[in-house]
Order: structure tokens, then C-alpha cells, then sequence
């Protein structure tokens, strides 16, 4: 990988000259482009510098898998289709070795939306599948500082936040989550890896990078350095133990958050610590369609953990953007587009099932399925989804969120062979 510099060549000096590129933003902040098919991930790719998962590459994870078990449908089907480095993860995979997990989520409302799942999901398969450990950020000083929310109602929302990852079957043997604020009161660590990469970073470089202004606070500048610390094993001795020795990170998360990792990578070499590899993924659209992100801003464009299945089905049939004809004859002759169409996309995301979405695919675009079809396939699939989701966070108790919050060891093997 080239140096912080040369990435920066790449990418857009503003917001303004991006929009006139190619009408198409993405910054760990907004998500707006100007088709409804969504961004163009190849613009995307060639902007931030990453690499297309490959046919080759999925086979290397095929061959690497345990026996019986299969390819991620996110894998398989593209959703997770950028990376950085990801080769290194595999060769320790390959050789019978181990590496870590992060990811994260940024605390900005009390109830998760199934678009923030994505993550969770794919990283619940990696740790599970490859038996790895895990930490899980959650960004409250983040939304302090962007949001301008109170830190009370923020800490109550990571709260609700995290029963709602644990929700998603993380096993507490192997999973440390924590927030910000609490963290850095507790680990010196911690706090020195930050301190370490803010020294190694200019205000020139992270207004490049994130577009920071002059009348932007000081801590939006300061912050970077919080969201990079968790990408080396350093920052948290009590699972690592105390060698200077890091160890190699994988981050599965959105493409919008790639700015922290470009920095964090840049910043690795001169720590002495591996650069962390990341797994990419596309957005899961917003209700209206494609041109946003699904955002928990704005209830109508967005189904959330606590909706209801009435509610989950009055949303599809009334807000999910079709790519159906205009009328039923016009459907039937030139058949729908799943390209644009929602409900398909959601089909993408959270039906598993190979043969079915590939059935769904050729009937919905020949004509043969029409629209009140599809969305009726999409609303049985989301309703089954919320609720499996809500019975399992019924079971996560106060005490249950404060032993995955616990500094402490978990129960891993750094190495094996095969």
C-alpha cells in the first residue's frame, strides 16, 4: 500500500468536487448518490484505493472453511465486496492461525434498524466460523461530538445498543464490547495507543481525509485516533496479554467508514504493528430507495428491531421503492428491475436461501411476479427476521451486558496448527 499521500491524490478535495464527479457522495457521515440503483462501488473501489473481491479470493475462504459449512450469503452474493489486505487474514487461516475481530457501531438512537445487522451478522459468521476473539466499539464520544446529543441519553442508547448486539448470538466467551467513554477511564493501553497515533497524525492529513473545516471542534480532529486504537491487539492487554507484539486485525464494516482504516493503516508501520485488514460492504438501502443509505433519522425510510409486523408490512407496501411497471400490463410485457427494486435488494440481504432469490429473480423480471409479490416475500422474510430478533434480546439482562463489558481475558488459542 502507497503512503497516506498518495491515497489522498485519489480522492476528492470536497464534497463540492465529488458531487461534480460523479454525483455520488460517501463519507463515514452521509451516504447520497444519484441513481437508484445506488453508488457505483467500482467509482468507489477506484476512489479509496481498495481492492474488488475476487472469484479467487472467495475460493481461498471456500477451501479455508470447516468441513460442511458454507460461504456467507453477504460473501457470496457481494454485499461484502471490498478489501484491504484481506490476504494476510487467509494465509493465517490457511496456516491454522488466529487473528482478531473488530467492529462497531456508533450509538445515535436507542433502537437499531436492520441496516446497522449487517456487520453484526457477517461478524458473528467470522467469529464462529474461524473461532476467533472479538471487540466491538461503540462511538459515544463520536456522536457526542457530531450530534451534539447529551452524553446521558447517549450512554443509555449504548446500552440499548449493545443488548441488541448481543441479541445477535455473540458468544461472551469470546467477545469484549465496550464504549468509549468507559474504556479509556479504564485502559492505559488504550489510551496510550491513541495518544500514539494522534502524535503520528497532521491536522492537514485528517482534514484531507474527513473534510474537516476551521470551525469544526477540536474533538471531531481528535477523534480518529479513538476509532484506529482498536485495530491493535495492544489496546487491550487484558486479552492479549502485555507483549509488545500486535496482533493481525481483520474489520468487517461499511465502505463508509474506510477514511478511519486508510489513516490507521498509514499510521501502522510507524508503530511497528500490522497494518489491520478490512472486509467492505454495500449499504443497505433506505426504504425510498438506493439513493441513501437506510438511516435511523427517519422512521418511514427505515424498518427498525422494534417495529411491529404490522408495521413492518404497512412500511413495504407503502414506502419500499418498486422497480415494477406502472401498471400491471406494462409489468407483465417488460417485467420488473431488481436493480432498483427494495424489496429485491432486502431479498439480497436476508433471504439465505440460493434457489429462492434466483426463483424471485426471474419471475419478478420476466413479469411473471409482480410487485404486491415480491413485496409480500420481503415482508414475511423481515417480520420473521424482528421477531426471532426481539425474543432473543428479551433474554439480555443488565448483567449480561456488564460481563461482555468487563475487561477481562477471553477464552481463545492466539495459535494452532493443523
Amino acid at each position: 500500500m502507497g503512503s497516506l499521500t498518495e491515497k489522498l491524490i485519489q480522492l476528492p478535495d470536497s464534497t463540492e468536487d465529488q458531487c461534480k464527479q460523479d454525483e455520488d457522495f460517501v463519507d463515514p457521515w452521509t451516504v447520497t448518490c444519484s441513481s437508484q440503483s445506488g453508488p457505483d462501488y467500482d467509482k468507489l473501489i477506484a476512489r479509496f484505493g481498495s481492492a474488488r473481491v475476487t472469484d479467487d479470493l472467495l475460493k481461498r475462504f471456500e477451501a479455508a472453511l470447516p468441513a460442511g459449512a458454507k460461504l456467507h450469503r453477504f460473501l457470496r452474493r457481494g454485499i461484502f465486496f471490498s478489501h484491504r489486505d484481506i490476504e494476510p487474514i487467509l494465509n493465517k487461516i490457511e496456516k491454522g492461525e488466529k487473528f482478531f475481530l473488530y467492529t462497531g457501531r456508533g450509538p445515535s438512537s436507542a433502537s437499531l434498524h436492520v441496516g446497522h445487522l449487517i456487520p453484526f451478522i457477517f461478524t458473528k459468521w467470522l467469529q464462529d466460523t474461524f473461532d476467533v476473539p472479538l471487540v466491538i466499539q461503540l462511538t459515544d464520544d463520536e456522536k457526542y461530538l457530531w450530534r451534539g446529543l447529551k452524553l446521558d441519553n447517549i450512554k443509555r442508547h449504548s446500552r440499548e445498543n449493545i443488548k441488541d448486539i448481543i441479541a445477535c448470538g455473540f458468544d461472551v466467551e469470546k467477545t469484549f464490547i465496550f464504549t468509549d467513554t468507559d474504556y479509556i477511564s479504564k485502559s492505559q493501553a488504550f489510551y496510550e495507543n491513541i495518544l500514539k497515533i494522534q502524535r503520528l497524525v497532521t491536522f492537514n492529513q485528517v482534514k484531507g481525509i474527513f473534510g474537516f473545516g476551521d470551525s469544526d471542534c477540536i474533538g471531531k480532529i481528535a477523534f480518529p485516533a479513538i476509532q484506529a486504537a482498536p485495530s491493535f491487539s495492544t489496546s487491550f492487554p487484558q486479552i492479549f496479554g502485555t507483549s509488545s507484539k500486535c496482533q493481525l486485525c481483520l474489520i468487517p464494516c461499511a465502505i463508509d467508514q474506510d477514511p478511519y482504516f486508510r489513516m490507521t493503516r498509514d499510521v501502522a508501520p510507524k508503530l511497528k504493528y500490522p497494518k489491520p485488514s478490512l472486509l467492505h460492504s454495500t449499504f443497505l438501502p433506505a426504504l425510498g430507495g438506493a439513493m441513501t443509505k437506510m438511516s435511523a433519522s427517519d422512521s418511514n425510510n427505515s424498518i427498525f428491531l422494534t417495529d411491529s409486523a404490522n408495521e413492518i408490512k404497512n412500511k413495504i407496501n407503502k414506502y419500499a421503492f418498486s422497480g415494477g411497471g406502472g401498471t400491471i400490463e406494462e409489468h407483465r410485457e417488460k417485467g420488473g428491475n431488481c436493480d432498483v427494486d427494495v424489496s429485491y435488494q432486502y431479498l439480497r440481504y436476508f433471504l439465505d436461501d440460493d434457489d429462492r432469490l434466483e426463483q424471485i429473480h426471474r419471475d419478478y423480471s420476466s413479469g411473471q411476479m409482480l410487485t404486491g409479490e415480491i413485496k409480500k416475500e420481503i415482508i414475511t422474510v423481515l417480520q420473521d427476521l424482528v421477531i426471532k430478533h426481539r425474543q432473543a434480546r428479551k433474554e439480555i439482562t443488565d448483567e449480561i451486558v456488564d460481563r461482555f463489558m468487563t475487561p477481562r481475558s477471553l477464552n481463545f488459542t492466539l495459535n494452532t496448527t493443523k
